[in-house]
This record gives structure tokens, sequence and C-alpha cells, in this order.
């Protein structure tokens, strides 16, 4: 799934529930410069379905965007939604590079849930196993060869040239996290359907998750304990929050059960974490996404695991002029997939 080299200019397509998005960034080293970025909303029942006659929307939805932004390339990087990506970091035994990569190959059954002669497996080695320093310790991602032959398909058929496919959970964690920082940290982004988590330690992600809850569950969970119709329930949400005393607590009481449905595979994320690096603390949590606009999900992260917790800013690593820091930071939340697969190295 990796970078084809001499590719030295490329866009990156961020393929979410509930719409597209693109970024094009110009530069190397670590900051890059903005050069175009663009939305366009899309039915998620139209980007969920596999139905030819909805592949033929989705795909002249991200025609007339790609139209729209007016590129200076054809090239493109292309996100792999994190519920259809299954990614594991696995022990292995010390071998040269071509030797391991057979052995993978060769255990991938019992590494991968997927059949491994209908998959795509991509690998890296992140360094010594924490567990066996006999072994070293391997990232794994697998994904099945009909979703991303379809996904080609789709992209090829409107004239682009897919140069690379990379997990979205890979794309957010280089969006948000600090290159370099050796501490644990958990990037928590919550889309409409799922919510992706992410735990990086030196520059590699050690786990990814993708939880089936997202922020259509706390909105649907406003909506039947309050009675109230879906548009109010929205405005609810994004207003009040998870705030005890805004409403007499009304709202934060109609969405506690299913905002705790989710800290709670949060908690058994970071138990499972802290299992294996008993050694590396987490320090920080940063959201994104819905997590970062539901007012108070954040303190509630913090007071709930006693730790840091932090807005993403999907534009960190990024130059642009002055005068346009407050329309990027306002679709920062958004952004992040989009930006982190962008900023891709050759």
């Amino acid at each position: 799934m990796s970078i084809l080299s001499g590719v030295s200019s490329f866009f990156s397509l961020d393929i979410g529930t509930t719409g597209i998005r693109l970024v094009e960034l110009r530069g190397t080293g670590s900051t890059k410069t903005l050069v175009k970025y663009a939305y366009i909303p899309v039915d998620s029942k139209v980007i969920q379905s596999d139905s030819r006659n909805d592949q033929q929307k989705l795909a002249q939805a991200i025609a007339s965007l790609v139209a729209e932004a007016r590129l200076s390339t054809k090239n493109v990087a292309v996100g792999l939604p994190s519920n259809r990506v299954f990614t594991t970091v696995a022990d292995m035994e010390r071998l040269p590079e071509a030797e391991l990569g057979k052995a993978i190959m060769y255990q991938a059954d019992s590494l991968i849930p997927t059949p491994p002669a209908e998959s795509k497996i991509d690998w890296a080695m992140i360094g010594d196993s924490p567990k066996d320093k006999t072994k070293v310790e391997v990232l794994l991602s697998s994904i099945p060869n009909n979703f991303i032959e379809q996904r080609l398909d789709l992209i090829e058929s409107i004239g682009l040239n897919v140069i690379a496919f990379e997990p979205d959970s890979l794309a957010l964690a280089r969006a948000v996290v600090p290159a370099g920082t050796a501490t644990p940290q958990l990037v928590l982004d919550m889309g409409n359907l799922t919510t992706d988590l992410v735990i990086t330690m030196g520059d590699a992600p050690r786990l990814t998750r993708s939880i089936p809850t997202g922020t259509e569950a706390v909105v649907r969970a406003a909506q039947q304990n309050l009675g109230i119709d879906d548009k109010q329930a929205q405005q609810f949400v994004y207003k009040f929050g998870v705030s005890k005393d805004k409403l007499e607590g009304q709202v934060y009481q109609a969405i506690l059960s299913t905002v705790d449905l989710l800290v709670g595979e949060v908690d058994k994320s970071i138990k499972f974490f802290q299992a294996r690096y008993p050694d590396n603390k987490l320090e920080r949590i940063t959201v994104t996404g819905g997590a970062s606009t539901i007012p108070e999900f954040p303190l509630y992260l913090a007071n709930k695991f006693g730790l840091s917790v932090e807005i993403g800013n999907a534009w960190r690593n990024v130059a642009f002029a002055a005068e346009r820091q407050n329309e990027l930071l306002a679709v920062s939340n958004q952004f992040s997939v989009a930006v982190g697969l962008a900023e891709r190295e050759e």
C-alpha cells in the first residue's frame, strides 16, 4: 500500500461516511504549504453502498470535487476506512527483511481475520518486541482485495492515478501527533458512524481500533430519550453536550449511556496497550472529529482517565496565509485524515 517512488506531486482523497475531502500540499520536510483543500457532502447511503449505481454517483461526486478544486496533479493518495482495514502488532522472529516478509505471509492465516489469498497485506517493522527481546515487533495491515480493487476501479474511472492506499488511522496519527513523540499518545477521531482510536509511540501506531459508535448514535440517544426530532437533537448535542448544568442536565442524562459505551471501549484499549507496554505510560489523548465539537466531551475524557486531553489541529505542520487561520481552524476537526494522507513522504 506504499507510494511509488519518483512521484513529486499528489493530492489526498478521504472518502468519509458523509462526505469527501481532498488536500494538496507542496514542498518537502516537516512543514508543507497548503495548495488546495476542498469538501463535498455525499449521502452516507451512497458512500456505504456497493451497488453499481451508487458507486457511479460516488465517482461523479469525486470528479466534480476534483474539477472544482482545479488541482495541479492527477496523482492521488487514497485513505482506506478503518472499519474495512484490520491492523495489528505482532511479534516475529528476528530475520532478514526478505525472510521476515515470507514468515509473515506463512503465518498470515493466524494473524489476520480474512483469507490471505483474498487480502492485500502490508507490514512494517517497528523495533524490538516489548515482550520478548529475541523477537521484533511488526505492524501488520490487511484489507480484502475486492474492496481495494473496487475502490481502485472507481477512482481510475474518472481519470485519476492512484499512487498509494493508506489506512485512515495511520494518516490521522501523522496529522495530529508531533513527529518524534516518544511517549504514548492516544488519538480519538469521532466520525458519523464510527470512532477511530490510534495509540502511537515513537512515530509508530501500536494499537488501532474502529469502534461502531459515532456522533449519529449520540444524536439518536438524545432524540429517543428526550422525545424530540433529529434536527433538534443535533442542536442540543452540539450546544449542550456532556454538560451536567446546562438545560438542567437533561441532554447529559439522555446521551450519557451512549457516551459511556464509547468511553468503555477507550478504557479497554488503554488497558490492552498498558498490558503490552507496562513501562510506557500513556500521557495524552488528542481528540478530533465529533469528539472535539461536542461540548465538554474532552473534559469528560480528561476526568475519566486522569490524562491531559487536547483538541487536535490537522494543520499544525502546514504553512498557509495568516488571514486563513480562522477559516482553516474551523474545519480542522474534519480534515485530519486528508491532511495526514497529503503529508506522506515518498
